[in-house]
């Protein structure tokens, strides 16, 4: 019965969902006011009633009931209970699930929540939320039901994707889909904003939380999928400009370039109608990147579909929604007025910069991960698009962005003169020289790209803190401080990066026991290999000594997993974390000559790479908390006078 439950509660929340959009429209009418409260009333049921029928799908895998269909391919009641969890949204119908879950439960939030923008407009903007999460209830109900029941009913399910039975995966998509659907707020923002033509201020001010809240979340998964995929996965690399990874990059750059378009917006009344571009087109690469990796056009250890029918569906909710988005943009694109006007030196010159930058980096990413799909379809032949080219085209783009980025916080809103600026980063610049000059003694040969990446980083590292300087650090605002850590988070990300990329040492090895092999700083010796067990596998696991000059030596464990359901082998690589970086290493296959292959990598570094997104999301927590914050007393003063 809990399948059934959750079955009528999805068709519940999908038959509210086409009420609140049929109020909606009703309650655009002057004269039906009445209508825009039900509005909000409907939005918060549907959004209860879908966070019911995921909660009962939940309640499904975790009791092991093998009488549903979806528990029984990506369960099995041996696997520990956070597996069995995650087993929820490790595959399509369950992460779809999931993912209009967040769509609800968004909607539901801005019906109780928002009261900055004029009641129609919030009537539209609701709406609009109504009408997307609707398109993605009939894709759940119609093509991919997560409660269908199986028959006959098996013993025992199938398993989930080893790969994906690790603590950080079973965190990483809810992570990542938050960030996904809160872009889907700012787009329903945006129409809501065309349909009563009210794109100023106060729409600005209420759509930025919901972006700022969506781009933490974003940078997090990105963040957290990138160190899952490093760790995870043995390969001893932090992105590799998979088509999946793109498909989280790209919404998180066009969400970048809108969160300091609709600052702008908010603070300034400039940049109105390419506000209203970016938040269509941040909801547009959500969708691309759902349609990617749901419609089985790629094959990764993240894209659970094979299935063209569905994917065909959801191309043809993409098409619908963002195509209507863009109609309506150009119909009523002559009623948005020019906002306030400015000059090129000044800090909105530095954000419209920062968005180019932005969107052409965006551009390059798209091109990239969908040429491949194109050309495949054209002509038939496979072809694949790597590092290379990103490396070549989006490297050099992002060090002018890191640019930008350090002149922006130190210029004034509207006018400035250049030789102020240059002079507010004057410090910054002579750190950066002072770094050139030490890469060129210390390091002249690495690559370009590594090189200039570590001096801009100092420089920019440097200027990010230059807003704090000379301040009253007591009084200075939260929101600053947000601004300022973000920043910094980039020179530090920026910093690990190219050191990593620049200094990183590799010894790939065939090794008998009691060998020595050399790998950065450290000595490795191979003492023993041994069977192990855990709770659903077994294992070969290495015991390696490190030793890093005449320090005491230490083990690492690296092992090689066997899982039974579904039968699978995966690496775990033994990982030791020093304040210089990381010794990585990795257990391989015998050679057949009693001799075990053996992968070893020192990464200077490499830890800031994590560390800097961690700073970056921690930044945006910090704008987000200091701007309710501010807000807040605001609306006290003005109630009390």
């Amino acid at each position: 019965m809990i399948a059934e439950a959750g079955l009528a509660a999805l068709w519940l929340a999908a038959a509210l969902a086409l009420l609140q959009f049929a109020l909606a429209c009703l309650g655009l009418n002057d004269e039906r006011t009445q209508l825009r409260h039900g509005v909000r009333a409907v939005a918060v049921v549907q959004g209860l009633f879908v966070a019911l029928a995921f909660a009962l799908l939940v309640i499904c895998f975790l009791r092991s009931d093998m009488s549903v269909q979806l528990v029984v391919t990506n369960s099995h009641s041996a696997k520990p209970w956070l597996y069995k969890l995650a087993g929820t949204w490790g595959n399509h119908e369950g992460s779809m699930l999931l993912w209009v879950t967040i769509l609800g439960a968004a909607g539901g939030l801005v019906a109780l929540l928002e009261r900055r923008v004029v009641e129609r407009t919030l009537t539209a903007t609701l709406g609009a939320q109504a009408l997307i999460s609707f398109g993605f209830y009939a894709f759940l109900l119609f093509a991919s039901n997560p409660f269908a029941r199986a028959f006959p009913v098996p013993e025992d399910g199938q398993g989930l994707n080893p790969l994906l039975q690790d603590p950080g995966l079973a965190f990483h998509p809810p992570t990542l889909y938050i960030g996904y659907v809160g872009m889907s707020v700012a787009f329903s923002f945006a129409v809501g904003a065309l349909v009563t033509r009210d794109v100023g201020r106060d729409f600005a001010r209420a759509m930025r939380p919901w972006v700022l809240g969506a781009w933490i979340f974003l940078t997090l998964g990105i963040t957290a999928g990138s160190y899952w995929a490093y760790y995870e996965l043995g390969w001893g690399g932090w992105w590799f400009w998979d088509p999946v990874e793109n498909a989280s990059l790209m919404p998180w750059l066009a969400a970048t370039a809108l969160l300091h378009s609709v600052t702008v917006l908010a603070t300034r009344d400039g940049l109105r109608a390419w506000t209203i571009m970016l938040a269509v087109v941040a909801f547009s690469m959500s969708m691309i990147g759902t349609f990617l990796v749901r419609s089985g056009i790629l094959t990764s250890v993240h894209a659970f579909a094979v299935d063209p029918e569905r994917g065909s569906f959801i191309l043809a909710l993409l098409a619908l929604y963002i195509g209507g988005a863009l109609a309506l943009f150009a119909i009523r694109i002559s009623t948005v007025k020019e906002g306030t006007q400015f000059d090129l030196v000044s800090r909105e010159g530095a954000l419209v910069a920062n968005n180019l930058l932005l969107s052409a980096i965006l551009g390059i990413v798209f091109v990239g991960t969908l040429y491949p799909l194109f050309a495949e379809a054209v002509s038939g032949d496979k072809l694949s698009v790597g590092p290379p080219y990103f490396n070549a085209t989006a490297g050099p783009l992002t060090l002018a962005l890191v640019i930008v980025m350090a002149l922006g916080p130190v210029s004034r809103w509207r006018r400035d003169e250049l030789r102020a600026v240059v002079g507010r980063v004057a410090i910054p610049v002579l750190l950066s020289a002072a770094a050139l000059l030490a890469m060129v003694v210390f390091a002249p040969r690495i690559h370009i790209l590594s090189f200039l990446g570590i001096v801009l980083a100092v420089g920019v590292g440097a200027a990010s803190l230059a807003p704090l300087w000379g301040r009253n650090l007591r009084r200075t605002p939260m929101i600053t401080y947000g601004m300022v850590l973000a920043h910094f988070g980039v020179a530090v990300s920026l910093a690990g990066m190219a050191t990593e990329s620049a200094f990183i040492k590799e010894t790939l090895v065939a090794s008998q026991m009691g060998e020595t092999h050399t790998v950065g700083p450290y000595k490795i010796t191979l003492k023993s290999i041994e069977p192990v067990a855990g709770p659903n596998w077994t294992a070969l696991e290495a015991e390696l000594v490190a030793q890093r000059g005449d320090n005491t030596p230490f083990t690492l464990r690296p092992q090689s997993r066997m899982f039974s359901n579904p039968p699978t082998e995966t690496n775990e690589a033994a990982i030791a974390t020093r304040l210089d970086g990381q010794l990585y290493l990795v257990l391989g296959k015998p050679d057949g000559q009693g001799r075990w292959q053996l992968r070893l990598w020192w990464k200077p570094m490499v830890t800031l790479i994590w560390l800097g997104g961690a700073l970056i999301a921690l930044g945006g927590l910090l704008s987000l908390i200091g701007r309710s914050l501010r807000e807040r007393g605001q609306s006290l003063r003005k109630a009390y006078g």
